[in-house]
C-alpha cells in the first residue's frame, strides 16, 4: 500500500473505531451499572437501552450512505460525529433509564458506517482493499477487545456518565481528524446505479443477512456474559479484563493468516464459511454450557475465544467483500444497506437477548444465536467463490 493508501486507511479506520467504542464502552458493565438506576432492574428495557443504538443506526445507514454518494464523505461524516457526540452528553447526564435510551438513540442517529467504508473504498486501490478493510475490521476488533477490557476501570474511576461523556469528547476530537488529517478522495463520477442493482443482487444479500446474524449474535451474548462471569468466574466486573485481555490477544494471532492467506489464494468463501461454522460451535457450546446445573467458568473462557476468533475474522472479510461487489458509483449506497443490517442485527441482540433473558432464560439467548447462525452457515455456503485479488469480480451479478 502507498503512503497515502496508508494514512487515508488508519485515519477512518481510527473514526470508525470511535464511533463502535460509543457502542461497545457500555457492554461489559451496562447491565450492572442499570440496576441503580430507576427502570434499570427491567431487563427489557436495559436491552432496549442497549440496542436502540443499533435501531437508529439503521434508519440512518441509507440515507447517509447515499448522500455521501452525492455530496461528499467529509460532510456527512462530520454531521455524524455531531450527532454521536449529542447522543453522548444526554447520555451522560441521564438520571433514569429513559434518558439513557433517548441518548443511545441520539448516539446512534450518526450513522456514518457506509460513508466511512466507502471512503475507504474510494482511498486504495483493489488489490489493497482487503488490506485496508482488515484494518477496518481490525480497528472493531480492538475496540471491542479494549472496552471489554478498560470499561470496568473507567467506570470504577468515572461512572457511567463519564464513559458517556468520554465518547463524546472523542466524538468531538474525531472532527478535527476528519478535516485535517484524512486525506480527499474524489467523488466516483459514473451513470445512476438503480437500487434493485443493489437490492436483488444475491451475493450482497448474503453478506447483509450475514452482518445482521453476527451483530446481533455478539449484542445477545453480552446480555448474559457480563453477569456469567461475575456469578461463574467469581470476579468482579473491573477483573473481567483478566479474562479479556489474554482471549482477545489470543483472538487475533490466530484470525489473521486465514484472513490474508484466503484473499491471496481466492478462498475467501471458504474462510468466511469457517468462521460462521466456529461461530454456529460456539453458540451451540454456550447453549450446552448453559443448560448444565454446573457451569465452569474454563469453558466460557474456551467459547469466548473462539467467538472473538469468528467475530474478527468476518469483521475483517465481509465489508472488503462488499465493497468489491457493488457498483463503482454506489458502494456508498451497498454498504448502507450493509451497515442497515448491521444496526438491526445490534438493536435485534440487545432487545430480544434482553427480553429472553428475562422471561425465558439465559440458555434462550443462545438458541437465538445458533438459529441465526445456522441460518447463515447453510446462505454462505452456497456462495460464489470469490477471486483474488486485483482480478475481476464475476459476483457483481445476482446469484
Amino acid at each position: 500500500m502507498s503512503r497515502a493508501e496508508v494514512k487515508a486507511s488508519a485515519s477512518l479506520a481510527s473514526i470508525f473505531a470511535l464511533r463502535m467504542l460509543g457502542l461497545f464502552l457500555i457492554l461489559p458493565v451496562f447491565a450492572v451499572h442499570a440496576k441503580t438506576l430507576p427502570g434499570g432492574d427491567n431487563a427489557t428495557l436495559v436491552g432496549l437501552a442497549m440496542g436502540i443504538y443499533g435501531l437508529a443506526q439503521s434508519f440512518g445507514q441509507i440515507p447517509f450512505g447515499v448522500a455521501s454518494d452525492k455530496y461528499g464523505r467529509k460532510k456527512i461524516i462530520v454531521i455524524g460525529l455531531l450527532l454521536f457526540a449529542l447522543g453522548s452528553f444526554i447520555a451522560a447526564g441521564a438520571d433514569n433509564i429513559y434518558w439513557v435510551i433517548i441518548g443511545r438513540a441520539i448516539q446512534g442517529a450518526g450513522a456514518i458506517s457506509a460513508a466511512v467504508t466507502a471512503f475507504i473504498a474510494d482511498s486504495t486501490r483493489e488489490e489493497h482493499r482487503t488490506k485496508a478493510m482488515a484494518l477496518v475490521g481490525g480497528s472493531i476488533g480492538l475496540t471491542f477487545a479494549l472496552s471489554l477490557i478498560v470499561s470496568p476501570l473507567l467506570y470504577e474511576w468515572i461512572g457511567m456518565g463519564g464513559i458517556f461523556g468520554l465518547t463524546g469528547a472523542l466524538s468531538l476530537a474525531a472532527i478535527a481528524v476528519v478535516l485535517w488529517l484524512v486525506p480527499s478522495a474524489p467523488l466516483v463520477k459514473a451513470k445512476r446505479v438503480a437500487w434493485s442493482e443493489i437490492l436483488r443482487n444475491g451475493q450482497l444479500m448474503r453478506l447483509n443477512y450475514g452482518v445482521f446474524a453476527l451483530h446481533m449474535t455478539q449484542m445477545a451474548m453480552f446480555v448474559v456474559m457480563p453477569a456469567a462471569l461475575v456469578k461463574y468466574a467469581g470476579l468482579p466486573v473491573e477483573s473481567h479484563w483478566k479474562i479479556y485481555l489474554p482471549v482477545v490477544l489470543a483472538s487475533f494471532a490466530l484470525m489473521l493468516p486465514p484472513v490474508f492467506v484466503g484473499e491471496k489464494q481466492g478462498k475467501m468463501k471458504q474462510v468466511l464459511v469457517a468462521a460462521v461454522a466456529l461461530l454456529l460451535i460456539v453458540q451451540l457450546g454456550l447453549l450446552l454450557t448453559f443448560s448444565l446445573e454446573i457451569i465452569r467458568w474454563q469453558w466460557l473462557v474456551v467459547l469466548l475465544l473462539g467467538f472473538f476468533i469468528a467475530f474478527n475474522v468476518l469483521e475483517a472479510s465481509q465489508p472488503s467483500l462488499v465493497s468489491r461487489i457493488a457498483p463503482p458509483a454506489a458502494k456508498g449506497a451497498a454498504l448502507g444497506v450493509y451497515n442497515t443490517m448491521q444496526a438491526l442485527g445490534l438493536f435485534c441482540g440487545g432487545a430480544v437477548g434482553g427480553l429472553l433473558k428475562q422471561h425465558v432464560g439465559a440458555p434462550s439467548v443462545f438458541i437465538l444465536g445458533a438459529a441465526a447462525t445456522l441460518c447463515w452457515l447453510i446462505i454462505a455456503s452456497s456462495m460464489k467463490n470469490l477471486p483474488r485479488r486485483g482480478q475481476t469480480s464475476t459476483t457483481a451479478a445476482a446469484a
